[in-house]
């Protein structure tokens, strides 16, 4: 075929969803185009939970993406991994499941336009996706969880006596523990949700994409690159692209629908013409429509690791060595069981740095182990190490493109720790990590940091270790966000983008606000959202349930949504 009425352009966490949900009418055509090759199913490599680390750098599965040199972390270029393969971001992610905070969705929903996506309209759509399975197996379906959508959700065991450690100095350390993050309450510590299901990774792809690659109105080839969404006038009628990078094709549609996250999907509205005109057209870019919110507002969360060595031989570094993988591997391909089943974040909390912000602004995975993404270790026996970072953080960013050739990367500036409120934060964070992790509940295990270690004590100190150590949490969102105003791309109501029509955008690009947490169970929300919106169905109701606000006791807290937040930054 070459015409299809919507054609999904990126087949990663949104666009899974969407491949299935716009191909459940079985009288609309639909053709799925991947940049990336197949998640095939015999690769261990994407399908051991344990594995999370190996795809990452490697330009099979991975973008490969770098900032340009931040001037306020000593001019680093900082790395960003990004899924090139089906499943996208979801296929070599950690698998950790978070919501965000229902004041998140407050937030968006304040902003003008966006009344529709408010906490108690988004609800509805995160139940629709999910499965929640609770640890002696049964249905964790509830008021604010569901227990029938594609999305199966497990929780982390957390037996390892360290996450007891933990959850026993958070509460020493003045926080709560709360029964579910993505429940009533996020704010507190808690096991985390994790997207494993039977020792094995479960990708949007395996979710939602696989069940109906049956489908006679569902294509879905991979290897394909969309280099150009073509207009006729200001109405997108379909899009070029290179099949395994040599062979150059084109297809027709009644609607282009861009899932190539925060950063394909602004680098293909600017190819094609779609974006901030003064800095397109001196590149050679024929303009469609003058849209300067465009690749701006870019958002993203850092992290640190705060590390110990442990007195006890406690921790999961035996794993490591070599000659311990070989069972662990078979472990994992005879039995889905063992160190290989797990993505080890199993895990950790939300709390608040400070009494002026109004709901948690920190976030903390706790790991039984010392260890980078890249696999070194600050020690050669045992350790653990929290992860932590500012969820909100005031800085914007903006990705551009820097040339017309589609197969070059655009140019991507974050500028974190640029504004006095992040430094704040980044501060508080470290301050309230080591706070955790000194308590007596950890005496028994405690044998000294070693990441920063002791000598970094000082405000100006821990900025300087920030911005030598920290790295992407891989979380890039918002630069084609939702809303009505000067700087908004995405009409909230139609999710078509501002100004063309015949085009749309569904992916992390259109929040409005980066959210509390790991933006993947958001990213899925907007899709099973936007799936209703795109094909025009009335959109589910929203809920009536109550949920925590800290500023309110429990016993008095209000159905319906919330007031926006007191301080004016949040």
């Amino acid at each position: 075929m070459t015409h299809y009425d919507f054609v999904i352009v990126g087949g990663g966490s949104a666009g899974s969803a969407l491949g299935n949900r716009l191909s459940a009418d079985r009288s609309a055509s639909v053709l799925v185009l991947e940049a990336g090759h197949s998640d095939f199913r015999l690769d261990p490599f994407i399908h051991m939970p344990a594995a999370l680390p190996i795809p990452i750098g490697n330009r099979f599965y991975d973008w490969r993406y770098h900032s340009e040199p931040e001037p306020e972390m000593d001019g680093r270029r900082i790395y960003h991994a990004r899924g090139k393969l089906l499943g996208g971001s979801s296929s070599i992610n950690g698998m950790i499941f978070q919501r965000g905070n229902p004041m998140d969705y407050e937030r968006w929903a304040a902003d003008p336009g966006m009344e529709t996506w408010d906490y108690l309209h988004c609800l509805p759509y995160f139940k629709r996706m999910e499965t929640l399975l609770l640890e002696d197996g049964s249905n964790g379906a509830d008021d604010w969880r569901g227990g029938d959508g594609p999305l199966i959700l497990e929780r982390g065991p957390a037996t390892n006596p360290l996450f007891a450690a933990f959850f026993e100095a958070v509460q020493q350390a003045g926080y709560s523990l709360t029964d579910d993050v993505n429940g009533y309450r996020q704010e507190g510590f808690a096991r985390f949700d994790r997207n494993v299901h039977r020792g094995r990774r479960l990708s949007a792809a395996r979710a939602y994409l696989h069940p109906v690659r049956h489908r006679k109105n569902l294509r879905i080839e991979t290897l394909a690159h969309v280099t150009k969404v073509n207009f006729a006038g200001t109405r997108a009628v379909g899009v070029d692209y290179l099949r395994a990078g040599r062979v150059h094709r084109s297809v027709t549609a009644g609607e282009v629908v861009l899932c190539g996250g925060a950063i394909n999907t602004p680098q293909l509205l600017q190819l094609s013409g779609v974006g901030n005109a003064p800095e397109l057209e001196p590149l050679g870019v024929d303009m469609v429509h003058h849209l300067p919110g465009v690749g701006a507002n870019l958002q993203d969360h850092l992290e640190v690791y705060i590390q110990y060595a442990s007195k006890q031989p406690v921790s999961i570094a035996p794993g490591l060595k070599w000659h311990k993988r070989p069972k662990i591997g078979v472990d994992w391909l005879l039995f889905r069981k063992g160190l290989g089943a797990t993505n080890h974040f199993e895990g950790g909390g939300f709390a608040r740095s400070n009494d002026e912000v109004d709901w948690p602004n920190l976030m903390f995975h706790f790991l039984p182990i010392a260890i980078r993404y890249d696999g070194s270790s600050p020690t050669e026996g045992h350790g653990y190490q929290v992860h932590v970072g500012p969820m909100y953080a005031d800085t914007r960013g903006w990705v551009k493109i820097a040339s017309t050739d589609p197969l070059r990367h655009p140019k991507m500036l974050f500028n974190y720790l640029s504004t006095p409120t992040d430094r704040k934060e980044w501060v508080e964070a470290i301050q309230v990590a080591r706070r955790i992790l000194t308590q007596p509940a950890f005496d028994a295990y405690n044998d000294g940091e070693l990441s920063p270690g002791p000598g970094v004590s000082t405000d100006e100190e821990i900025l300087d270790w920030v911005r030598k150590d920290a790295e992407t949490a891989l979380h890039p969102s918002c630069t084609a966000k939702l809303g009505t105003g000067e700087d908004a791309v995405v009409d909230p109501l139609t999710m078509k983008v501002h100004g063309v029509s015949g085009l749309s955008v569904v992916d992390a690009s259109v929040f409005p606000y980066v959210t509390n947490g790991n933006i993947y169970a958001p990213v899925m929300m907007v899709a099973e959202k936007a799936a209703d919106l795109i094909l025009g169905n009335t959109p589910l109701p929203p809920a009536d349930v109550r949920y925590y606000r800290h500023r309110e006791q429990d016993s008095t807290a209000q159905t319906g949504r919330a007031k926006g937040p007191s301080n004016g930054r949040h």
